[in-house]
């Protein structure tokens, strides 16, 4: 055909616009290329052998309908929104038949046209659906050509279609249309033209290939899922990365995205014990023993303890009730009332003072006699028994001597008592010594017997 270049050059125009609009906001350019065919007669204003009645004979292809056995149609449309398409459209033909005529020679048809389409789709199917009738109107001009007789002037037309297109994919479809041609000028020539094409969408943009348009993608730049709007969900546990405070890590959502390996109700990254159910009092950490101090802290997590011993028992090792922290005598049993410590009984301290009676003292003097150690050291010994007792080491004489001699050396040798059993380890605090002179006889003056009773050293008990 040796005006192809006709089609052709229609075509570079095509391509070459940039008002024109396709299917939709994601996909907004589409192409379309199949063939057509041109029918002149069902147009109304009967003639004879060319015309007939409006839509008279609209599908009879055999006697009416001339067909480029080829590519003979191109459009190149661009959605401009709420279902509305602008698009634009090359064809070429050649007529063999006019109505019910045979033209004596070739002639070629050639036409180039404007339309603004509108999609039913979305109303028919109330959003996207792979059936897409549509209705537009456009305006276009034609021109045909004969070999025989030359050139027959173009002309202009107003254009009305209808057609149907069948998607078989996001970006594919197949399409048929069938449009009519209103000719203005007199030597114009009315006609249908209708279409069999393949359409391809192209123009939308997925930067994550996630196939999730980026008008769409709210994170159009990494890959997501389309109930997330195309954000991720790295760890698939149901919330998106952005709202994901553990956005690695399956979680639930009850804690934001984060795990609670324990099941203790806490958060792992708020868990100081993530992997042992634990109380959140302590940060997550287990209490064994329930003493409010945590196992890694609590030097006996299974015995209940208190904070200022690291979570230990306090001992009572002497098992007499007081704890030895409180106990001034912790090795031996003791009372309460003492702080632990044994009290000396009326017996004991009798006994002590018997022994006192074997105490002897050098003549005149308040130096102890060396035989009289072993008692003393016996008597000390007793007296550590009872660490929470203090004494009064009271010194004594007979009649004998005046009264300021016998209270002098009554204190004389109380004092030496005193320092003795202090030299033995009983504390100085625990000490006391007074000397009574002859003022407090246990027995009668007037005789041997009675003086020696009189000549003594005693204890007695002072409060604490």
């Amino acid at each position: 055909m040796k005006h192809l270049s006709r089609f052709l050059a229609a075509s570079l125009l095509i391509f070459g616009l940039t008002s024109v609009n396709a299917q939709d906001e994601n996909n907004p350019w589409a192409i379309s290329i199949g063939v057509n065919a041109v029918d002149t007669y069902p147009v109304g204003d009967p003639v004879e052998g060319l015309r007939g009645e409006v839509f008279q004979e609209f599908f009879n292809v055999n006697d009416h309908w001339s067909i480029l056995p080829s590519v003979s149609v191109i459009n190149v449309s661009r959605y401009i929104g709420d279902g509305f398409v602008v698009g634009v459209t090359g064809s070429l033909n050649r007529i063999d038949k006019i109505g019910d005529t045979r033209p004596s020679g070739s002639l070629e048809y050639y036409a180039a046209d404007a339309d603004v389409s509108y999609s039913l789709r979305d109303l028919i199917n109330g959003e996207g659906g792979w059936f897409d009738p549509y209705l537009g109107v456009g305006a276009g001009y034609t021109w045909l050509e004969s070999v025989a007789t030359g050139g027959v002037p173009g002309f202009g037309t107003a254009n009305a279609s209808a057609g149907v297109r069948f998607w078989l994919g996001e970006q594919i479809n197949l399409g048929v249309q069938s449009k009519y041609k209103h000719a203005f000028e007199d030597e114009g020539t009315k006609h249908f033209q209708h279409q069999a094409t393949i359409g391809f969408v192209f123009g939308g943009k997925d930067t994550d290939g996630d196939g999730i348009y980026d008008r769409e993608d709210e994170c159009p730049e990494t890959p997501g899922l389309p109930e997330f709007n195309g954000c991720p969900d790295t760890d698939g546990d149901g919330i998106q990365d952005s709202k994901d405070a553990c956005p690695t890590v399956f979680g639930l959502a009850e804690f934001d995205g984060c795990p609670d390996t324990d099941g203790d109700g806490i958060p792992d990254p708020k868990d100081a014990c993530p992997t042992v159910a634990g109380l959140a009092a302590l940060g997550g950490c287990p209490d064994a023993d329930g003493d409010g101090i945590k196992d890694s802290e609590d030097e006996c997590p299974n015995e209940a303890g208190p904070r200022e011993n690291n979570g230990c028992p306090y001992a009572d090792r002497d098992g007499d009730g007081v704890l030895d922290k409180d106990d001034e005598c912790p090795d031996v049993a003791g009372t309460v009332a003492n702080n632990g410590c044994p009290e000396m009984s009326v017996e004991v301290l009798t006994d002590l003072n018997v022994q006192f009676k074997s105490v002897l003292f050098d003549y005149d003097k308040a130096s102890i006699r060396q035989e009289s150690y072993g008692t003393l050291d016996n008597i000390a010994g007793i007296m550590n028994e009872y660490p929470n007792s203090r004494f009064l080491v009271e010194g004594h004489t007979d009649s004998r001597g005046s009264d300021s001699y016998n209270l002098d050396l009554s204190n004389r040798r109380a004092a030496s008592v005193m320092n003795y059993l202090t030299g033995k380890g009983i504390a100085s605090s625990r000490l006391e010594s007074k000397g009574f002179g002859e003022t407090m006889p246990v027995a009668s003056n007037n005789t041997a017997a009675g003086r020696q009773e009189n000549r003594r050293v005693q204890l007695s008990l002072l409060d604490n």
